[in-house]
Parts: structure tokens; sequence; C-alpha cells
């Protein structure tokens, strides 16, 4: 009896974070200065690309600096599939989480080497496959800790821990483009090392609180498995390296059609690893394949929104730096501290959204949230063609403007982006949990190397036209989705 006393004073004792499992501190936490250096960096990147050698930077076109924004973003999403099944087979998720972390401060160390293009290259590969191990698993594990619990807390608990990705953001978009200020980029990219470490080091000392959640993997490898998986992995990775040796042997390789052949992979991974799951597989049941249905529509629907949200680090930052008047009461703000807005509103709604989802419960199910999501990221690239176009008449325009695009988009991303972390994990298929956490940021690969490459429209249409275009594309896929939120819900089994 004393025993069972104490466990229940232990348990009534247990501190909890915003109302939620402490775990979720830590994961809040390692998240937020993975994204503080995530950020920080990709304020910064399109403006080094551009930047000429004789001010330090890499000298590239606007058009081939946007294309290779678009690939690595993609890129770091793309790994996310890798990272997921890796963590599934053989690591487990917080071994996963760890050794990604570890990779990606590596990255921005090589960044900060003043040396040379060679570690900028580098140091964006490493950051690309960190970030592949790190992403799906530290968001897996978000969704273990709510393994018994019901739909409406689980998403709240994912939209408290998207605002650890927004404190994290504005922070490091903050710091970073402050200390770049006098083309000190190496400096800048630094920074970004040190707050992979602060993550590092949270996420260590805080482990204990996590409880079992993510401690070993769903389905390991066996032996026969791993000898068959080394089989593949080496002759296909030593034909992948064989191939881009030749390739640059020709003269033929290029950035700009480097980009082009990501782009086309980022399309092809998704298409290929929905064909597996539906038609090469037998480890998912017929209630998950038809679940999986309803999951491939908000998948294309979350490719065309992250087409355009993640343009801000591209074509906004260079529409910021060139045609937006960043002079505020005598003060230049750095072009990157523009999209900051999109942090600050998130912090201060995220909260907000967190409850309105608990009080709604199921009355606004995920397809209309998508829809939603869809109608407001098309209607923010209307405001921004208006913008382009009012620059294109006369001098720099308001800050103003820039402001408006980003409160619109912040609006459509608190509709999708902690909703998709939490409908994914609670489509997935059992045998394939995390690695369709990676799967969801397939769709953000697949969205932002496309949105990398349609930049190139503006060598043949006017900007506020190339912002129309894209425009377009999201609302009609808004109302498709509206149109199919019954069928979809049915689908989903709510």
């Amino acid at each position: 009896m004393r025993e069972q006393g104490m466990e229940s004073w232990a348990r009534a004792r247990e501190r909890t974070f915003f109302g939620h499992p402490r775990g979720l501190a830590t994961l809040f936490g390692t998240e937020m200065w993975e994204r503080f250096s995530y950020y920080g960096m990709r304020a910064i990147l399109v403006l080094f690309l551009t930047a000429p050698p004789v001010r330090g930077g890499m000298g590239l076109s606007g058009v081939t600096a946007v294309g290779v924004y678009g690939v690595y973003i993609a890129s770091v999403y793309l790994l996310a599939l890798a990272g997921g099944w890796i963590s599934d087979r053989v690591l487990g998720p917080r071994r996963a989480v760890l050794y990604g972390g570890s990779v990606i401060m590596a990255g921005h160390v090589s960044m900060a080497v003043p040396v040379g293009g060679g570690f900028v290259w580098l140091g964006l590969t490493l950051i690309a496959l960190g970030s592949g191990m790190m992403k799906p698993n530290i968001s897996a594990m978000v969704g273990d800790l709510y393994r018994h619990e019901d739909d409406a807390r689980r998403d709240s608990g994912y939209s408290v821990f998207y605002m650890g990705v927004n404190v994290g953001a504005f922070a490091g978009i903050q710091v970073v483009p402050w200390l770049q200020r006098g083309d000190r980029w190496h400096l800048a990219f630094g920074a970004a090392a040190v707050g992979m470490a602060f993550g590092l080091l949270q996420y260590v000392l805080g482990r204990r609180h996590l409880k079992g959640a993510g401690e070993h993997p769903e389905h390991r490898l066996t032996p026969e498995e791993r000898a068959r998986f080394v089989r593949v992995a080496l002759p296909s990775g030593g034909a992948a390296v064989v191939a881009m040796v030749l390739w640059a042997a020709t003269g033929a390789l290029t950035l700009d059609r480097f980009t082009i052949v990501l782009t086309v992979l980022s399309a092809a991974v998704p298409a290929a690893y929905f064909a597996f799951l539906f038609m090469g597989t037998h480890e998912i049941t017929p209630r998950e394949r038809t679940r999986l249905v309803a999951y491939l529509w908000l998948f294309i629907s979350a490719a065309i929104f992250w087409m355009i949200y993640d343009q801000a680090g591209g074509a906004l930052t260079l529409f910021a730096q060139q045609r937006t008047d960043l002079n505020i009461l005598g003060f230049d703000v750095p072009p990157g501290w523009v999209s900051n807005v999109n942090s600050i509103a998130i912090i201060i709604l995220a909260p907000l959204f967190a409850k309105i989802w608990i009080k709604a419960g199921d009355r606004f199910g995920t397809p209309l949230k998508f829809a939603v999501a869809l109608v407001l990221i098309g209607l923010s690239f209307v405001v921004m063609a208006m913008a382009a176009d009012a620059a294109s008449a006369g001098p720099k325009v308001s800050i103003m403007w820039l402001i408006s695009v980003y409160l619109v988009q912040t609006l459509g991303e608190l509709f999708i982006s902690p909703v998709g972390l939490s409908v994914t994990n609670k489509l997935a298929p059992q045998a394939f949990v995390n690695q369709m956490m990676g799967v969801w940021f397939l769709a953000v690969a697949l969205g932002d190397s496309v949105g990398g490459q349609a930049y190139r429209l503006t060598g043949v249409v006017p900007m506020p036209w190339y912002y129309l275009i894209l425009a377009l594309v999201a609302v009609v896929a808004g109302f498709v989705m509206l149109a199919c939120t019954r069928r979809l819900s049915r689908l989903m089994g709510d």
C-alpha cells in the first residue's frame, strides 16, 4: 500500500511542459537549436551565393543561386526517407537524432572555414545528410510520447513542438544575418555551428525524460536483410560515384544541370516509394493501404504548399535585397531579417492554434485544414504579384508588402505543418512509422526543388506573372481538396 501511495504521489508530482509530457521539452529544445542553425544559415545562403568574390561570396547568378538553394533545401528533406529507414531498421530514433545532429554541426563548421568553395559544398552536403537523419526521427519521437492518447492531444503536442521550431528560427534569423553584416560570412556560419552544439548538449542532458520513446528500432534488420542491403547498397553507391566522375570528366557537369537532375530525383523518389508501399510490400494491411490513398492526396497538397512557402529564402530574399526599401527609421534592416515576420507570428499564434485544435476536435478535419492552407498560400503570392508590379513601376517598395505576404503564409503554415506531422504519425503503417515521417518531408523536398527550378520562369515572364502563376496553382489545388474533403475523411477513418 505504501509503495502504491508513493507511486501515485510521484505521478502527481511529475513535471509537465505546457501541460504535455516532460519529454516534449527535451525534443522542443533540441529542435529549437537545430532550427537556429538551419534557418540562420538559410537566411544568408542565397545572398552568399550571389555575392561577388571580392565580397567573399561565390559569384553565382540569381537563377543559379535560387536553383542551388532549392535543391539544397530539397536534399535536406529528401534524405529524411533514408534517415527514417536507418532509424526503423538499424539505429532507433534516439541514436539517429544524436548522430544526425553531430553531422549537421560538422557541416556548419566546414562552411565556417574561409578557404574556398570546396568547404562550402562539403558543408552543405553534411548538413543535408545530418538533417535527413535527424528531422524525421525527432518528429516521430514526439508522436511516440502520445502513443496512447487521442488525435486532438497529439495535434496539440505537435503544435507546441512546432513553436520550438519557430523560436529557433527567429533567433537564428536574427543572429546569423546580423553577424554576417560587413561580409563576415564565415563568422555567421560559425554561429550556426555553435547553435547546433547547444542543441546536442541539451539533447544529451534531457534524454532521461523521454521514457523509452525512440530507444529501439521498430523493425531491426535480420542478418539476411542486412546482408542483402550491403549487396545492393555498395554497388549502387559505387555506380553513382562513377557516374558523377564520368559526368564531370566530359565537361558537361554544371551547377544548373546538377540542380535539374536533383529536381527530377526529388520527384522520382516519392513516386517510387509510394509504388513500393502500394504494390511492393506485404507488411501493410488492406486497412492501412486504404488510409495511404488519403495520405497521397495530402502529400501532393503539401508539396504544392512548400513549393511557394519555401521561396522565402530564395525569391523573396532577393526581392527584399533588390526591390524593397529596408531603411526603417534610419536603420538598414538586413534582407534576411524580413522573413522573421513568419517566426514571430508563429511564436504568438502556435499556442492559440494548439488550443483551437483541441476544442474543435474532429469537427475541423485534416483535409479541410490542408485546403485552407493551400488557398492562403496562393493568396500570399497574389499579394506578392502586386508588390512586384509596384516595384516594376517605380522605386523600391515598402517593406509592408513583404510583411503582409509573410503574415498570410504564417496562417497557412499553421493549418498544414504541425497538422501534417500529426496526420503522418496517425496514418503511417505500423511497419513504416519512422519512414513515413521521412515521406512527409519528401513532400517538402519535392515542393522546394520544383520551386527552385520554377524561378527560371522569371527569364521569360515578368515577375508579377511569375507570382500569379504559382498562386493560381495553389488556389486551384485548394478548391479541389475542399471538394474532396468528405471522401478523404472517410478513407482516413475519421
